[in-house]
């Protein structure tokens, strides 16, 4: 598959060459010296190898918290993307290549982070589970990006996380990919993939009942990251921006979001903690609508975890679409 969007492989592929570069030169003088000289808090390298455990490295907050789920006590899972850090913007350092390197097993989504994927290919090729591999993506929408400057064209929308169904697909996946990493725990790992299938499709079946019966079914967002959500629990989404977050809107794109926000009766306009809330706060007030944050959970949130994040998203678009 290819990148969801080419804006951040444009922006990053010569930094992207002269990290890689740099890291092929390192990674010899790393070794040379002392641990907590070359590994940060927090890296692969400071964490896995205790007992012999494999080591996981997972390449955003969702796969994070999914392979810690399934890989419980018996793997070290870290994740590449620090908390609060857009996992589009991520850039990897010599020392996260080298771990790249020596994993066991990296998890990743292909397309969403162009460093991941290129250090994966040259690094990890024969270690990498790509987890979009595993279950059917929706094609990225063209929705929000008129005007934006050009681009090449947009293979998949990678958000599928937001589909605790297809979430549970991807557990079960994991935990055989676990298992030939690691066969001595195959089984363990199996039982807990399906443990953690059985709380995303209970947390699905929570969304299907909390969505069902809802006074209006269109989701003004910032963004189309919500694609999967609006597939699965049958809602309409409309994006003032496309799947490229960073980018602007065009004026006649804001206008006619707009219209379409009065045409269907839209009480609410969808903001994200991790995006600037401007454009939908000004879209808000032309409309008359509030604003509500709808995380779409790329990144730790401030407490709990998914579970308790996708939950709050319900009890936000309960209360937004009216829903009995």
């Amino acid at each position: 598959m290819m990148p969801f969007s080419s804006r951040y492989a444009h922006q990053a592929r010569s930094a992207r060459r002269s990290i890689l570069t740099t890291a092929t030169i390192l990674l010899g003088g790393c070794a040379l010296l002392a641990a907590t000289a070359c590994a940060p808090a927090g890296s692969a390298s400071s964490q896995s190898g205790t007992a012999g455990k494999p080591a996981v490295l997972a390449a955003f907050y969702p796969l994070e918290w999914l392979s810690t789920k399934v890989a419980g006590p018996d793997a070290t899972v870290t994740g590449l993307t620090r908390p609060g850090v857009e996992p589009h913007d991520l850039e990897l350092t010599p020392r996260q290549i080298a771990d790249i390197e020596q994993a066991d097993l990296v998890v990743y989504l292909k397309g969403v982070q162009p460093a991941v994927d290129e250090a994966v290919e040259q690094y990890a090729a024969d270690k990498a589970f790509d987890v979009a591999s595993t279950v059917t993506t929706l094609t990225a929408s063209a929705e929000g990006h008129e005007g934006e400057e050009a681009h090449e064209p947009v293979a998949y929308d990678p958000h599928l996380w937001l589909d605790p169904s297809r979430f549970a697909t991807v557990a079960t996946a994991l935990g055989a990919r676990l298992g030939q990493a690691d066969a001595a725990h195959t089984a363990a790992y199996t039982g807990r993939a399906a443990s953690t299938a059985g709380e995303l499709n209970a947390l699905d079946q929570e969304l299907q009942q909390g969505l069902g019966t809802c006074a209006r079914r269109t989701l003004v967002t910032s963004h189309t990251a919500f694609g999967y959500l609006a597939d699965r629990y049958r809602l309409k989404q409309v994006g003032i921006s496309g799947l490229d977050a960073e980018a602007e809107p065009a004026p006649a794109r804001i206008a006619e979001v707009a219209g379409i926000a009065r045409r269907e009766k839209v009480t609410t306009i969808f903001t994200e903690e991790l995006l600037s809330p401007k454009v939908s706060e000004v879209l808000a007030k032309e409309v008359g609508a509030a604003t509500a944050v709808l995380n779409p959970i790329e990144s730790r949130p401030p407490s709990g975890d998914y579970l308790s994040a996708a939950r709050a998203n319900l009890a936000t678009l309960r209360t937004a679409l009216e829903c009995t």
